[in-house]
């Protein structure tokens, strides 16, 4: 199966287990990995046989900044659903992560990695 990646959404939003995360906000960064048929579009160089990853890029963009979620789970669930009601998607990999997160002497990044496909 073809696939399109893209890679360093960045936007900034309230998902968080924290009263203040849902106030303050933070950083999150997305990766995604698409999985369509691009056949059609590799043949006809025509942007109507693709997916127009503007598109995915503005809907990650819009939920990030728009969601109030506990969880980060809950909010990469809702950007693969999200992705999955485009056209001509079949599968989608959101790897959401939090560059910052407020955790006490810890300076890595926590990241959520899951796969959702259509179901037919």
């Amino acid at each position: 199966m073809d696939s399109i990646h893209i890679s360093g959404i960045r936007c900034y939003g309230y998902t968080g287990f924290l009263p203040e995360e849902q106030v303050l906000g933070q950083w999150f960064e997305v990766d995604l990995t698409i999985w369509l048929d691009l056949a059609s579009a590799g043949n006809t160089d025509n942007i109507q046989n693709t997916l127009d990853y503007r598109e995915a890029i503005a809907s990650v963009k819009n939920i990030i900044k728009t969601a109030k979620f506990a969880l980060v789970e809950k909010l990469a669930a809702a950007i693969a659903e999200e992705i999955l009601q485009l056209a001509r998607v079949d599968r989608v990999r959101v790897k959401l992560s939090k560059p910052s997160p407020p955790i006490p002497d810890f300076g890595g990044k926590i990241t959520i990695d899951i796969t959702r496909s259509k179901q037919n």
